[in-house]
């Protein structure tokens, strides 16, 4: 199962987006700072904010690419707030 996922720190007041194959196994790499070139390095109170699972990981690589193409905090608020419109990217890009 493929995720695409989106961390927020109340300390930053910032968000990231990301996709993998493993959502347990890529959390567990962020949160012990495995990455040390990945933004979410810089603070420790990551929380998972939003997640969607889907089988191909090709959709979720899309569904995460379009997220962060839009740029914009209210979109990403969105997403929680509005669940109709996972769905019509789910359509887009499936």
């Amino acid at each position: 199962m493929a995720t695409v996922y989106i961390l927020y720190s109340s300390k930053i007041d910032k968000y990231y987006i990301g996709s993998c194959k493993n959502l347990e196994s890529r959390l567990k790499m962020h949160f012990e700072g495995k990455f040390s070139k990945v933004y979410t390095k810089n603070t420790d109170d990551w929380i998972v904010y939003f997640q969607f699972d889907h089988e191909d990981i090709e959709v979720v690589r899309k569904i995460e690419a379009h997220i962060k193409r839009m740029k914009s905090r209210i979109y990403i608020e969105n997403l929680i707030r509005f669940p109709e419109m996972i769905e019509k990217l789910l359509l887009k890009y499936s």
